[in-house]
């Protein structure tokens, strides 16, 4: 601090100026504890300052500093260059994820994560590898990939209430990613009572979100950096001549997909043979490209850029064999014994004989009928147990059928001799 009295010409001064030092020209007395300052900053421009004794405490002389100094914490430094060259790591090793996470990835793990889904930005993507793949491992790698390159802060994992506990304890045991599961229980635990804003990697159960719009909307009012979809061939929408029906599940993901910048939809069963279903699940990562109803003829649905799919025979190992045996489909015959031929023999006329009474019906009876006789075929190559167990049944539902037949035809009989006798 310096007093009014010492501020001389030539004194170079820290709060004289708000830009930076100011260098003392002239000093002028304006009454008792007031002088007028004439001073020039670095830059060459001159200025004047009026000063009294409340601003002695906010000025004081310029020294000179060195511009910087081996003086500060040498741990605290130490600690700051390791949590850098942690940040940059991914810079020198394109596959970090890989290296520190509890997994050895196969090829077509490595190649889905590195060459099919880093690349997007931002993914909107479909991974539709063959079941036994690994996809759980690919989005834990991702994800991993992802929070190493700061691209990805909020993640939610929306999957079936069966496979919540599995991905919690993959994502912690493989990968070190503690997700939390939402629950009632978590939400009263949460200091704002809003677990969607509060926890930032989360696990969701997809009808429990689908089934409640409350949650719907806290969910997707939170804002994700990520959102990937387990089991995503749930997510059903069809068309009902030209109108549209969505499920609750495809509402769900259409409104949470619309508030990440990131969306992967994991499922081994992607088309269901209708073009314009499959049309319907693209539009989750694509409304504009995918609108309206598919037309055989006039759409052309190219989505290579948004999916995935290897099936189990293209799957290999590092040293080219295959991951799963060939698969092999072939008729296996062999001999029935004389009891099983006869079983056979009597449950296929039976069916014949009862197939040849179906005809005769028509409209929906006829074809449930024949469903059922035909069922019985398939439980009797199943075993002897299963068509013992469906002949017992029907049996049991012929009788209780005559029965109620007996005693309506007896009650109606009884009903018409008491209306003909005289009051």
């Amino acid at each position: 601090m310096i007093t009014l009295e010492s501020i001389t010409p030539g004194l170079s001064l820290t709060g004289l100026d708000p830009t930076g030092i100011g260098s003392v020209i002239a000093v002028v007395p304006i009454a008792d504890g007031a002088v007028q300052v004439l001073y020039k900053t670095p830059d060459g421009a001159l200025k004047e300052r009026l000063l009294n004794r409340g601003d002695e405490p906010n000025i004081s002389i310029a020294t000179t500093e060195r511009p910087w100094s081996f003086d500060g914490d040498g741990e605290a430094f130490k600690l700051t260059v390791e949590a850098k060259r942690i940040d940059l790591a991914f810079l020198f090793d394109p596959m970090m994820a890989v290296h520190t996470s509890n997994v050895e990835p196969l090829p077509h793990q490595i190649t889905a994560v590195y060459e099919s889904m880093l690349p997007r930005q931002p993914l909107r993507f479909v991974l539709a590898d063959d079941p036994g793949a690994g996809k759980t491992i690919m989005a834990g790698l991702y994800i991993r990939e992802l929070i190493m390159r700061a691209d990805a802060r909020r993640i939610v994992i929306v999957a079936p209430g069966s496979l919540v506990d599995q991905w919690r304890e993959e994502m912690f045991e493989k990968f070190g990613l503690e997700f939390r599961v939402f629950t009632k229980d978590l939400e009263a635990a949460t200091p704002s009572g809003n677990p969607f804003e509060d926890i930032d990697h989360l696990i969701v159960r997809l009808d429990q979100m689908a089934r409640n719009e409350e949650l719907q909307e806290k969910l997707c009012a939170a804002g994700w950096d990520l959102v990937v979809f387990d089991e995503a061939h749930k997510l059903a929408a069809h068309f009902f001549g030209n109108k549209l029906e969505k499920t609750g599940r495809f509402k769900l993901a259409e409104k949470l997909g619309a508030q990440t910048r990131h969306l992967l939809l994991m499922t081994a069963t992607p088309h269901n043979g209708k073009e314009e279903d499959f049309q319907l699940f693209l539009s989750l990562l694509d409304s504009d490209r995918f609108y309206g109803k598919f037309r055989d003829g006039v759409h052309k649905v190219d989505c290579s850029d948004l999916i995935r799919r290897m099936v189990k025979e293209k799957l290999v190992k590092f040293d080219g064999t295959p991951l799963f045996p060939e698969r092999r489909a072939y008729t296996v015959n062999y001999q029935l014994s004389n009891l099983e031929a006869a079983l056979y023999e009597a449950v296929t006329d039976y069916v014949k004989t009862e197939m040849g009474k179906a005809d005769q019906l028509d409209g929906k009876r006829k074809g449930s009928v024949g469903f059922a006789l035909t069922a019985l075929q398939r439980r009797l190559a199943s075993s002897p147990g299963a068509i013992f167990q469906s002949l017992k049944r029907r049996r049991e539902r012929l009788e209780r059928r005559l029965r109620e037949e007996r005693m309506g035809a007896r009650g109606q009989q009884i009903l018409a001799e008491t209306s003909t006798v005289s009051p």
